[in-house]
């Protein structure tokens, strides 16, 4: 516990002595009016941005608007959907009053002003060659632009928020969206561990190389856009295959005073969810901060949850070249599991529930101190430090036959405490090298970890109680306690060359030193044929594994025009076995004790634009070598039982075609009547190419459907907006064998084709917005996980037909 406390006490000590000693700013107030340059009448609901896209501030009916900055001059772009774009730059030391006349909409659009009309049009974007210290040319990335959604944000449905990323493996779990499980391209969607998960740009997973899962999601609500990078993210993101998942918080505009959302929605099973965000600027300050409540009573019996979710963000302009922000994060939850079903209970009723006593918490705390300094347009430094302070506990009765009724007796309780610490520097020049443009991008990252992992007897009562109880049951079979302190170092580097106006090449490396280390032991009870104890054991097991390697990646892009961009890249990827992987004492399976870690590359090529700003699309094919990919085949064991086993399955290839269309069916008059049709499909095929195991080479790689389709039509008229989806998958294997027919823990067997349909309506008028939908519409039966341990094991049926009801109020 010292480490946490020391931990909190470096964070804000930090924070607060930058805060306070750093030195005054020059703030200016800008100010004036927007008026119609053909009617002199005033312009409202005008929005100001800088170059960064930040809104700087919003006219008042009287056209009149008001921000403060600590820049001497500003280029600044004004934008309302019925004027053409204003840009100008303004010198706000020698006059901080500006008089700005908007044309009507009746001239050809410029690039601008192109961009920012597809974003009304389109909900999906793509990221540019460089944001702030990142370099992003030639890769796949898709930005969901969270305003343009209309689904229904407090149940953080991934099905719908993330319906227009082609390919991603959905596990729906819950009707809350209280965890994240997303996977692509044959990748386990559990707990979107083979991404790397952010926010903001800073670690938010249990433990980036131990532990990558992701117990904490944030709110749909507070969201602004989610980026999605592919494979290729392994250079400056680090080494997952999968790429990177960058969730981008609501920041505040630079409007003096504050500004207010609540809201407020019910649903299906006793869902109530309550979201109170407050945002303000005061000079160089700027704040934003929410609070999240959720509860319910789940679809199933025994699954009843309640989460507390909060957020603070302080940034503070100490000149026009640095800023500081720090953020907080908390998260508390606590859900009861109702538990995994075999085949045929799930045939007999999908929503059953046999375990009354299993229970999941979690309490997250994410810490981040950021420095941005910009000392000249061409040369930007930024600086993260950040840390997480965590636990997670799962609690309940876990048996291999998911039918067995439960005995009442002691829980199984697994502890894990998550206590990391890292930084991450990035610097980025924009030179030129003989009239040939460049980005240099170089950074490093330390992180450090020091986890614990316990496993033993819980309670035998029914209530959520997280303490062991080792006294009382000393002959209890799982017992462990393992230290994990981990440590990474990486170095990396990309650079884009602009050979010429349409062409870039960008090469790039990261160089990674890892050492994973685990201390503990476990206990090994022999018990007889009436299961009481003869003998115990205390094993003990020390590993230390360090490596250091390099990865590569190239990228390439080729815009042949403002609306039409052809990319393709490799890059190399890795994965270092986990926690659960060597120390999880679990009845479903056992693990290979030979288990090493995973390794490939994946590549990309593409094609995205837009055709007469009608038709947005982004197809590509993809290929992926998965070298000792880590999985689940059947072993016959020395007691001639069958068990499923963990552990290195062979190397894979998986290959497919990715595509996006949005189509603009109708629009009249841009503002009062849009109808759009897209259609996301993934067709992907996959085969184990190579592997040591019997009856494995030739087989198809587990989580991957051939065909993963979502389709749909957005419909807006005036300020109604509507949106319904149609979601198919095909059927998909859960283990390396590829079998069919399920086995007693319900763990592996196939998961069977399945197709949901969702519709949802969205109304906002100036300070009030309603949303609702129907989420499953036709009501079907079915699941898309076999897990392996809690929530589990078994088959983890996916909601049936439910429905919600959201007011806001922004003030």
């Amino acid at each position: 516990m010292h480490f946490i406390n020391y931990k909190r006490f470096f964070f804000c000590g930090i924070f607060i002595c930058v805060f306070i000693f750093s030195s005054h700013s020059q703030s200016y107030l800008v100010y004036g009016k927007i008026i119609d340059s053909l009617t002199s009448v005033p312009v409202s609901e005008a929005e100001i941005y800088n170059v960064d896209g930040k809104v700087l501030s919003t006219s008042k009916p009287n056209g009149y608007f008001q921000f403060y900055t600590s820049e001497e001059s500003l280029d600044i772009f004004v934008f309302t959907p019925t004027y053409a774009i204003y840009k100008n730059r303004i010198n706000v030391k020698d006059s901080a009053f500006s008089h700005i006349l908007l044309s009507p909409l009746s001239v050809i659009l410029s690039g601008v002003e192109v961009s920012e009309k597809r974003k009304e049009i389109f909900n999906l974007d793509k990221l540019n060659d460089i944001v702030e210290t990142s370099i992003y040319a030639g890769k796949k990335t898709e930005v969901i632009l969270i305003d343009q959604n209309s689904t229904g944000l407090a149940l953080n449905n991934a099905r719908q928020i993330y319906r227009q990323v082609a390919g991603l493996n959905i596990y729906q779990n819950d009707d809350a969206g209280l965890q994240l499980n997303i996977g692509g391209r044959g990748l386990d969607p559990n707990r979107t561990s083979n991404f790397n998960t952010r926010q903001n740009g800073y670690d938010i997973s249990a433990d980036v190389l131990g532990y990558p899962e992701s117990y904490y999601t944030p709110p749909g609500e507070a969201l602004k856009r989610i980026e999605i990078v592919r494979g290729a993210a392994s250079l400056q993101y680090g080494t997952q295959f999968g790429g990177l998942i960058n969730f981008i918080l609501k920041s505040p505009s630079e409007i003096e005073g504050n500004r207010y959302v609540v809201r407020s929605t019910s649903g299906s099973n006793s869902l109530f969810n309550n979201f109170f965000s407050v945002e303000g600027s005061n000079k160089d300050i700027s704040y934003y901060s929410f609070i999240n409540h959720k509860q319910g009573e789940g679809f199933r019996k025994n699954s009843d949850f309640k989460s507390n979710n909060g957020y603070i963000y302080l940034k503070r302009n100490v000149n026009k070249k640095l800023d500081i922000s720090f953020e907080f994060t908390l998260l508390d939850y606590l859900a009861q599991q109702a538990g995994g079903l075999n085949d045929q209970m799930f045939l007999e009723d999908p929503l059953q529930s046999n375990r009354s006593r299993n229970w999941f918490k979690v309490n997250w705390k994410l810490y981040n101190l950021k420095l941005n300094y910009k000392p000249s347009e061409n040369n930007h430094h930024t600086l993260s430090i950040f840390g997480l302070d965590a636990e997670r506990f799962a609690l309940g009765y876990r048996s291999n036959r998911v039918a067995q009724t439960d005995p009442m007796l002691e829980r199984d309780l697994i502890k894990g405490e998550f206590n990391n610490i890292g930084l991450e520097y990035k610097r980025l020049v924009q030179r030129k090298i003989r009239n040939m443009r460049t980005a240099n991008l170089f950074g490093f990252k330390f992180y450090k970890s020091k986890n614990t992992s316990n496993q033993g007897p819980g309670s035998d009562g029914n209530d959520p109680d997280f303490n062991f109880y080792n006294t009382i049951f000393p002959y209890y079979k799982n017992q462990s306690s393992y230290k994990y302190p981990n440590l990474n170092l990486a170095f990396f580097a990309e650079n884009i060359f602009y050979l010429s106006k349409k062409l870039s090449v960008t090469p790039g490396l990261r160089y990674e030193k890892i050492v994973t280390q685990s201390d503990g032991n476990y206990i090994f009870v022999l018990v007889d044929g009436a299961n009481n104890p003869i003998t115990d054991t205390t094993l003990y097991n020390t590993t230390y594994n360090s490596r250091d390697f390099i990865l590569f990646g190239l990228g390439i892009s080729y815009k042949a025009n403002r609306t039409l961009e052809c990319y393709g890249n490799i890059s190399e990827n890795y994965r270092s076995v986990t926690f659960a992987d060597i120390s999880i004492v679990n009845p479903a399976y056992i693990i290979n004790p030979n288990i090493e870690d995973e390794k490939g590359y994946t590549a990309d090529f593409g094609i995205r634009g837009n055709i007469n700003n009608h038709v947005s699309y982004d197809m590509n094919l993809f290929y992926l070598l998965y070298e000792k990919r880590i999985g689940f085949i059947q072993k016959v064991q020395a007691d001639g039982n069958i068990k499923s086993e963990r552990g290195n399955v062979g190397d894979a290839r998986i290959s497919g075609l990715e595509s996006l269309i949005d189509l603009k069916l109708v629009e009249v008059n841009s503002s009062k009547f849009k109808c759009n049709y897209y259609i996301n499909t993934s067709f992907i095929q996959s085969e184990y190419i190579n592997s040591n195991q019997n009856g494995i080479q030739g087989n198809l790689v587990e989580f991957i459907p051939k065909i993963n389709l979502k389709t749909g039509i957005n419909i807006k008229y005036h300020s109604l907006t509507s949106n319904f989806q149609f979601t198919y998958l095909s059927q998909q294997y859960t283990d390396a064998t590829n079998a069919i027919e399920s086995n007693l823990s319900g763990v592996i067997g196939e998961i069977p084709e399945y197709q949901v349909m969702d519709i949802s309506l969205s109304y906002q008028k100036k300070k009030y917005r309603i949303e609702s939908g129907i989420n499953n519409l036709l009501n079907q039966s079915y699941f898309t996980r076999r897990a392996t341990g809690y929530p589990g094991p078994g088959i983890i049926p996916s909601p049936r037909r439910n429905y919600y009801l959201t007011m806001e109020l922004n003030f």
